[in-house]
């Protein structure tokens, strides 16, 4: 059964983990983006030095706030290619997908309000409504088809909502992927009810299939979906370059937008417009797609290996992650403390939930390339647990 609205105090740990992230010298299998050897450095480092040095004036200027023209202008053209309704001056540029989610969730909700959230779902959401005083209705997501529109229904029903954050494609934590027809439902079950879907689809694009999935956007008549992505998990996590299709809330958002940081970093926004101008995004997305598909399959075999009896893991058909149900002796958070000590990160399962539930489950990077280094990680994490296991 559902639980009732509840507010969101988890910004303790999630802090805690966010802390270890990043730190030198360390297995970094909490961290959610590719390795730099995945990333397009030389030709975006290029590029990057070009539009400066050619156009240093508007480089170094203020952006304009919705964002620069081209990248809007190239943003919308590959939204039309996706099937998305669309105009050229739609996309708001933000700094990276977390503004996108705070702008978004600024325009539609006021502190106090009952947001729906997928269940597990992405801690930095949990920690974005805990800023803003909101309340959390958990839907179960399933590992494999995330969010069903009949228990949606159930908790639209039965609750008070006044807005919806799903990732329907590739869900982190644990890299469900909602059918096309299940998103139909979604949309129209909402628009019904007048309630906005935020919608993170900032994974999309990282799919090992032949054919990008559908959004919820796609689906949208009324203008009440939402969409936030970012470049960061393709491209330049460092560049922070995000972006809303704000449908009928983009006045709102636009008026927010110019209070929280009035724009977008110029040279950042510039270079990225300029290498999807070039044509480089598709042929580099192949690639990455199908070295996160090798990653991650190499990373399943050693988890099979080297962890305890009992383990189960998710085998997504997209994204960069793995969702990991551990045995019931395991302490997820336990176990983080254990491996930081290591020099190995990990996210427990306890970050990504509002409720007591998956402590005794964690989520695994498969961004970064297999090494000596990851093996042993791999390794060491896996005798830990058994170690739980066993006392």
């Amino acid at each position: 059964p559902m639980d009732h609205p509840r507010p969101v105090t988890r910004i303790g740990l999630i802090q805690t983990v966010l802390d270890s992230v990043g730190a030198a010298d360390r297995v970094a299998l909490d961290v959610v983006a590719p390795g730099h050897d995945l990333l397009p450095l030389k030709e975006l480092g290029r590029i990057t030095a070009s539009v400066v040095r050619n156009e240093p004036g508007r480089a170094m200027g203020y952006a304009p706030i919705p964002g620069d023209p081209q990248l809007i202008r190239q943003i919308a053209f590959r939204s039309m290619e996706h099937g998305l309704p669309v105009a050229p001056d739609d996309p708001l540029i933000t700094a990276g997908c977390m503004e996108a989610l705070y702008l978004s969730l600024r325009s539609v909700c006021r502190s106090g309000d009952t947001v729906l959230i997928q269940s597990p779902t992405y801690y930095c959401f949990l920690q974005l409504l805990e800023t803003l005083g909101l309340r959390a209705i958990e839907v179960p997501s399933d590992p494999k088809l995330g969010v069903s529109p009949k228990d949606l229904f159930h908790a639209l029903r039965t609750f008070d909502v006044s807005a919806c954050v799903l990732a329907p494609n590739f869900n982190n934590p644990d890299s469900s992927l909602t059918p096309d027809e299940a998103k139909r439902e979604i949309v129209s079950m909402l628009a019904e009810r007048s309630i906005p879907l935020v919608e993170d689809d900032v994974s999309s694009d990282l799919h090992f299939g032949p054919r990008r999935p559908g959004t919820y956007k796609q689906f949208d008549q009324k203008g009440l979906v939402l969409l936030c992505s970012s470049f960061s998990k393709t491209i330049a996590p460092g560049y922070r370059v995000g972006w809303i299709l704000p449908g009928r809330f983009r006045q709102k958002a636009l008026e927010i937008k110019a209070t929280t940081n009035v724009s977008t970093s110029a040279p950042a926004q510039m270079a990225i417009a300029e290498y999807l101008r070039q044509g480089h995004m598709e042929r580099h997305l192949k690639k990455l797609r199908a070295a996160l598909e090798r990653q991650m399959d190499t990373m399943q075999l050693h988890l099979g290996r080297h962890f305890p009896e009992g383990t189960k893991v998710t085998h997504p058909v997209g994204g960069g992650v793995l969702w990991l149900e551990l045995p019931k002796a395991v302490d997820s958070v336990e176990l983080f403390f254990q491996a930081r000590a290591e020099r190995i990160g990990i996210a427990p399962g306890a970050i990504f939930s509002t409720q007591d539930k998956f402590t005794n489950y964690i989520r695994i990077s498969c961004g970064f390339p297999w090494t000596r280094d990851v093996e042993q990680g791999v390794t060491i994490l896996g005798e830990l647990a058994g170690r739980m296991c066993r006392s």
